[in-house]
């Protein structure tokens, strides 16, 4: 009887081991994606800011209608 219960243990006990080493994995690779993803953040938010300082020094105004209005 106390075999048993220290197998069924043991048997949980390695599926528990095995779910962790997989939610460790999706979390990792969680991680990389948010990088990933900061990164391009950063890179667009520096794009939009370049095309908004050169409209700015080509004298453009920044409200201003299109002809059609």
């Amino acid at each position: 009887m106390l075999e048993q219960r220290l197998e069924k243990i043991e048997i949980k006990l390695s599926f528990q081991e095995d779910l962790v080493e997989e939610l460790n994995k999706a979390v990792y690779q969680q991680q990389q994606k948010i990088e990933r993803l900061e990164v391009m953040c950063q890179s667009l938010a520096q794009h939009v800011q370049s095309l908004s300082a050169a409209r700015n020094e080509e004298g453009m105004p920044t409200n201003e209608r299109p002809p059609h209005y």
